[in-house]
């Protein structure tokens, strides 16, 4: 037993301390409960509010483009080749009725940010659809910043895909899909994809996005080939695999 006038060697919790815990636990809560809405917001902004905002910005890139080529405006280049504002548009039925998205030059994440596809320009600089052979290689995000090619799981070989310039109809038809691949397999974009098992050069297009959805770690691939051209009309009626 102690001497007189020591403490015990055995003490409980006075009520002040556990008050001191319990407004320690309930401040720790509350900056858990505060961290889970940072995190909750910015999900929200990553996967919804970022699609709104370059889905905007694409139609409004995509009606200028369209007026320009209405216009005919002097000294623009035939097609709208390498234009700031884009070259032209990307048709694809299997990811939406009505689906369309403008290609602009490039696939830096600046440019995907516009919500659009961008054609590759290293390592292998894609061919146009309007040259005699080559691969039309094109990339998007799969999500937010417009999440153009969010739905290329639903594209299937025998597909159409359609790109439209400012005075051609480029129908292709897919004809093989790589639902998953290294990120840094590049070879699936050389002018000759020898991957999707074609060995002599041809008109092909090449669609890339990261795969799985919401993350980066491997890319989905969908080949296609040239089957046939369509020239534009005044009305731009579509080619029948658009209507």
């Amino acid at each position: 037993m102690p001497p007189d006038g020591e403490p015990n060697s055995v003490t409980t919790s006075s009520p002040s301390g556990r008050r001191r815990a319990a407004s320690a636990i309930s401040v720790i809560g509350e900056l858990l409960i505060t961290a889970g809405l940072v995190l909750a917001l910015f999900v929200v902004y990553s996967l919804w509010w970022t699609n709104v905002l370059a889905d905007r910005h694409e139609a409004k890139a995509g009606d200028k483009v369209r007026q320009q080529w209405a216009a005919g405006s002097p000294g623009s280049p035939p097609r709208g080749l390498d234009t700031k504002d884009g070259i032209g548009f990307l048709h694809v039925p299997a990811m939406g009725r009505n689906y369309q998205v403008l290609v602009k030059k490039g696939t830096t994440t600046d440019v995907l940010n516009e919500g659009v596809a961008g054609y590759y320009t290293d390592p292998t600089p894609a061919a146009m659809p309007w040259d005699s052979v080559g691969n039309f290689t094109l990339a998007a995000h799969r999500d937010g910043h417009g999440a153009k090619f969010h739905n290329i799981d639903k594209i299937h070989a025998g597909d159409p895909v359609v790109f439209e310039s400012k005075d051609t109809w480029y129908v292709y038809k897919v004809y093989k899909v790589l639902d998953q691949t290294s990120k840094y397999n590049v070879a699936v974009t050389d002018q000759v994809p020898k991957e999707s098992g074609r060995n002599k050069p041809g008109r092909y297009i090449t669609l890339t996005t990261c795969t799985p959805v919401y993350t980066s770690r491997y890319r989905y691939i969908v080949w296609g080939e040239l089957v046939r051209t369509q020239k534009v009309d005044p009305q731009r009626t579509p080619p029948p695999e658009l209507r």
